[in-house]
């Protein structure tokens, strides 16, 4: 798609879609936080920068086999990779035998925290919580910092002696 603006549309509508399926799967809080991040602050994020930026993408010349090259290469080896991973909902994957029972039979006993999710993001995952909440308020930060700096004007080079005024 050559138009960003529809791009952008199209995005908040697939985090919206997105929202709406953690709706269904009965995970309302990845459902609150995808309509909010990902539909609401994203989508006004990338509407801020199209204020300034162009609304056309601006074609780029060159070659793309190598990119393509890329692609096709990282593509072979992730399917590669997946082919080492434990089967899918196996009762014997590794996450199953140790690290979630324990969240299960210790949580409460553990945090005092009756919701497992809760504790589990509050209080044993806290560092990593916290660490998300940063690098969202640097990239926000960020975001500000590009937004707050004024455009500048493109200054036209004046004809030297000699030359033509065209």
């Amino acid at each position: 798609m050559r138009n960003l603006f529809a791009s952008a549309m199209l995005f908040a509508i697939y985090s919206l879609l997105s929202a709406g399926l953690f709706a269904v799967l009965d995970a309302g809080d990845v459902a609150l936080t995808e309509a909010a991040v990902g539909a609401g602050i994203s989508t006004l994020l990338i509407l801020a920068v199209l204020t300034v930026a162009r609304r056309d993408e601006k074609p780029v010349p060159g070659h793309k086999l190598p990119a393509l090259i890329v692609v096709v290469v990282t593509g072979a080896a992730l399917i590669w990779a997946t082919l080492d991973l434990p089967e899918f909902g196996a009762p014997d994957n590794p996450v199953h035998t140790h690290v979630a029972p324990y969240y299960i039979e210790q949580s409460y006993p553990d945090m005092g925290v009756p919701n497992m999710v809760a504790a589990v993001l509050a209080s044993y995952r806290s560092i990593d919580t916290i660490g998300e909440a940063f690098v969202i308020l640097t990239a926000g930060l960020a975001v500000w910092a590009l937004l707050s700096v004024p455009p500048r004007r493109r200054r036209r080079k004046l004809p030297t002696e000699g030359e033509d005024a065209r």
